[in-house]
Formats: C-alpha cells, structure tokens, sequence
C-alpha cells in the first residue's frame, strides 16, 4: 500500500478523523504508530489506535477522551501511557509520550520492524527507517536488534502471537534471537503473558503460534506443564503421544466451530449450541473461545498420573480432577479471572465423563440428569470439547468409538442446551418446609435428600409437592 492509499485508508476511519481534528485544535503534535499503521497497511480492521504525543501524554488522553466521548484512564506508570475509550468502549486510543526526543528515536525502541512504521496524526507520508512496509509485503517478521527483547523479554512471546494473527513468518535472525532471549519470559507479569497468550490461542493461526513457541522455547518457559506433555506415551487407543494429541484436540476444536460442523454433529440444535458459545464469558474470551483453553488443557496432568499396569497397559487414572488442580495453579500463575480459571478447570474435571456414558446406553432421564448436574455449568461446552477429544483419538478399534460417541454427544446436547437456559430443576418444596414435614433439623441429610428431589423433578418422578413430600419420606425412611 502506498502512502496515498494509506492516508486514505486512515482517514476513512471516523475516531482518526475525530483525534485528527481535536489534536488539530490544540495544536498538539502526534503521530499513528505501531499496530494501526500495521493493521491499515495489511487492510485490516482499525480497533487498537496507538498515538505517540510530543508532550505530556496525561493532557493528550483528555483531548483524545473528548474526541471519542468515553472515559480515560492510566495504562502505565513507568511508560507514561494512558488509554481514552469511545463511548460504547469498542475503539480505544492508547496514548504514549514520545520514547526519546523525536519520532525516529522513538520507533527505534519498538519491537519489530512492522510495528516501527508512524504517520502524522495530521497527515503525511509513512515515516519508515526500518522497512517495515517492505517486510510487510514479504510477510516477514524482524525484531530491531537483541535489545529489543532486552528491552522487554515479553516480546519474544508477542512475536508467536504476531505470526499466528498476521500470518507471517520470522527471518532467520529473528528466529536465533528469539530463540536466545525465550528463557527470559518467566520475568514479566503474569497479566501481561496471558494477554499475549490469550490472543495467540484465539488468533486464526493459533496452531502454527504454538509451534512456533514450542521451537524457540517460548512455550517451555511461560507453560512449562504443556511443554512436559511432549514424548508421553499413550495407550493403545491412542495414535499420538500426549502433546500432540492435545494440539490435535485442539485442531478439531477449532475444525468443528470455525468449519461448520456443528451442522454435522449436532443437526437442528447447532444454532443454539453456536449462541451459546458466543456468549461472552470471562477475561474478553466467548465461551468459544474458552474451549481453545479447554483443548490445550484437558490432560494437562496426564505425565502426572501415568501408570502403567501388570498387563503393560498404560493409564493415567485421575488425570481429569487433577487436571483442574493443575488449570487452578496454572491460572493464577498467569492471573486470570477466578471464572476464567473455573470454567477452564471443569472442562478439565468433566471431560471424560461423556465417554462413560457410551457404555450405558439406553440412556433414561436419571443417567441424563447425572450428566448434566455433575458438569454444571459448562454441560454444553464439555459435550462439544469431548467430541473433538474423540475425532482426534484414532487407536484400536477408533471408528466405531467415535460414532457411537457422537450419537450420545446428539443425544445429549438438546438436555445440555434445555439446562443451560432453564437452570438446574428446583423442588418442588422449600428446605425450611422439608425440613419441617420430615421433623429433621437443616444439615447434610436435608441437602442429600433435596438433590435427590431435584432429580426426581427432571426425571417426573416428583411433579408435584405432595408426591416431593411421599419420596422424601421413603428416602428418609431408608425404604426407597
């Protein structure tokens, strides 16, 4: 892209209009730099404006604040950054004074060359002393030197993450540095690497991202346990060691909500299987997008758990309550949501429980009701991670699995979706009433005996308060 279709892809967007003029009017001097110049070039969407400012960045964030009509607020204390929102917080302006005394010495403290790229605020020709235009074209990714990752050691983990969103690929150079600086990665904050690694799990290249990491250690050092999963022999249902089976879990998560067969699977239900999963959830991720987290984590702690028995037979029994255990360190290492961390955990906990049910078919509403109660609240979201788990499993005897595990996971979903919406079935009758009827004090006996109340709802046993009342007092009579 040329300088002139550039300007006027910049000028096409209305929030750059609106701090051109504002900046404009208070004669403040600034420059578009990083990620929009980048995004603009590449023909991609104009979210994330990074301003760079001659002058105090805390004044320019009020300009910008003004132009956009939404709040501002501090990013960095040691960088000077602030961010402006506009008023729907869907367009933010982050806001930075210059890095050195002008505009090339700031760009020469960016990390890659197609992040080095400004344009004045107020137009003009691309300021470009790295050729990131030229790398852009190529599709090539170069960090500015090894001081670049001295600077800041995240970037190493931000240059998978730019390879997996923009499909380019590292020189050779680039490749060797990072590969050097990679062991540095345990230093920034926790926040900060998950931001980076939230992004490249969701980007369109998130598979290629993590090979990436994994080859430059970029993976060992900010997900050690996911590294360990790598040479980790399975049993005989298994054609892949454990490493590669969760990135292949993961390809065919990512196959069966990106390519469409949701249709395949789960026929009239996937339009509701696919509004649920568009929900938002936690930590700017759908519940979607948590399921890629679901897949790269699901068997986290099978190196933990693996035996093996008399027989030779290999097992790893325990590896899905333990995998939460991991999820909860892993998660708070990186600092996310407790939600987040919670979600992702019972993906973990729960994933395996719809295998079990393949052997029990016919299924009645009690078996249904177990399965949905035991993985509440993410019934919906483990009945599809549990298909992609089975489409990547392709050891003994694996074609007849996967159908019969498919036809269960139909089965299933239609309840899961039902649940989601209505919540767990309630009672018919309050505890304190309960209680009161039976002549038995509030304790775990009353719990027990609500749970089973609310299955009995589910399965129509107990419609009604009267019938409620009956089975309890069999139940609390040991007669039932």
């Amino acid at each position: 892209m040329t300088a002139g279709p550039l300007a006027d892809r910049l000028g096409s967007s209305e929030p750059i209009r609106a701090l051109r003029e504002a900046f404009a009017a208070a004669d403040v001097e600034a420059w578009l730099v990083g990620g929009v110049v980048r995004d603009a070039l590449l023909d991609r969407p104009l979210v994330d404006i990074d301003l760079a400012v001659s002058g105090d960045a805390e004044t320019a964030a009020k300009i910008a604040a003004r132009a956009l009509g939404g709040p501002r607020f501090r990013l960095s204390e040691a960088f000077g950054g602030w961010r402006a929102l506009d008023r729907d917080r869907k367009v933010a302006a982050d806001v930075s004074p210059l890095q050195g005394a002008t505009i090339d010495e700031d760009l020469s403290k960016r990390d890659f060359t197609v992040n080095a790229i400004a344009v004045p605020l107020a137009g003009g020709d691309p300021i470009d002393p790295y050729s990131g235009v030229r790398d852009l074209d190529l599709g090539v990714l170069r960090v500015l030197g090894a001081g670049s990752y001295e600077a800041d050691p995240l970037r190493t983990l931000r240059l998978v993450r730019l390879a997996a969103e923009l499909d380019m690929r590292p020189d050779d150079e680039t490749e060797r540095l990072t590969s050097a600086a990679a062991p540095r990665l345990t230093e920034p904050s926790g926040e900060r690497v998950f931001a980076e690694l939230r992004r490249l799990l969701t980007a369109p290249g998130a598979l290629d991202g993590l090979d990436l990491a994994r080859r430059f250690g970029v993976l060992d050092a900010i997900l050690p346990e996911l590294d360990a999963l790598q040479g980790v022999e399975q049993s005989r249902y298994h054609h892949l060691d454990v490493y590669e089976h969760t990135l292949e879990v993961l390809r065919k998560q990512i196959g069966v909500l990106e390519g469409n067969r949701l249709e395949e699977l789960f026929g009239d239900h996937a339009v509701r299987v696919r509004e649920v999963l568009a929900e938002p959830l936690a930590d700017e991720l759908t519940r979607g997008d948590a399921l890629r987290f679901g897949a790269l984590f699901h068997d986290i702690a099978k190196p933990r758990t693996r035996g093996v028995r008399e027989d030779g037979r290999i097992t790893f029994i325990g590896h899905d309550a333990a995998g939460d255990e991991m999820i909860g360190a892993i998660f708070r290492r990186l600092r996310t949501s407790e939600r987040l961390r919670s979600h992702v955990g019972a993906l973990a906990r729960h994933h395996l429980a719809l295998g079990f049910l393949v052997h029990q078919r016919p299924l009645d509403r009690s078996a249904v009701y177990r399965y949905l109660s035991r993985s509440d609240p993410v019934a919906v979201d483990v009945t599809v991670l549990s298909v992609a788990d089975r489409l990547a499993t392709h050891g003994s005897n694996a074609e007849p699995a996967i159908a019969a595990h498919i036809e269960v996971a139909r089965e299933l979903i239609g309840p899961a979706l039902d649940w989601h919406a209505k919540g767990r079935p309630r009672p018919p009758i309050r505890g304190d009433e309960l209680a009161e009827e039976l002549n038995i004090a509030p304790g775990p006996e009353l719990g027990t005996l609500l749970a089973r109340l609310s299955e009995a709802v589910y399965t129509g046993e107990a419609a009604t308060r009267e019938q409620a009342v009956a089975l309890a007092r069999r139940l609390h009579a040991g007669a039932d």
